[in-house]
C-alpha cells in the first residue's frame, strides 16, 4: 500500500510506497500510480539517480520525482497556481 503525506509547509505531497519501485521499474510503477481520470501525464525525464513524470491535473502541471538513491518520491507543483490545487491533488489519491 502507499502513502501519502501533505507538506503543507514544503509545498510537496510526499509518496512511500510499501516497496519503492527499481529504477528499471518506475516508469511502469508512475503509470499504475497516476493513472486516474483527473491526471494527464505529459512527459518522462530520466537521468543517472533520479527520474521526472510531468503531469496535469486542473489544467496546472505538476512533478513526480524518484530519487533513486535516497527512495524518496515527491510531488511538487509547478507554480503558484498548481501550488494552491496541492491539497485537492491529495485528496484524489
Amino acid at each position: 500500500m502507499t502513502t501519502l503525506h501533505f507538506d503543507e509547509q514544503h509545498a510537496i505531497i510526499w509518496v512511500k510506497p510499501d516497496l519503492f519501485p527499481y529504477q528499471e521499474e518506475f516508469e511502469l510503477w508512475a503509470t499504475v500510480f497516476l493513472h486516474h481520470d483527473a491526471l494527464t501525464w505529459l512527459e518522462m525525464h530520466t537521468g543517472a539517480d533520479r527520474c521526472q513524470v510531468r503531469f496535469r491535473f486542473q489544467e496546472e502541471s505538476f512533478n513526480l520525482n524518484y530519487d533513486y538513491y535516497s527512495d524518496s518520491i515527491w510531488i511538487n507543483p509547478e507554480g503558484i497556481e498548481a501550488e494552491a490545487l496541492l491539497l485537492q491533488l491529495h485528496k484524489i489519491f
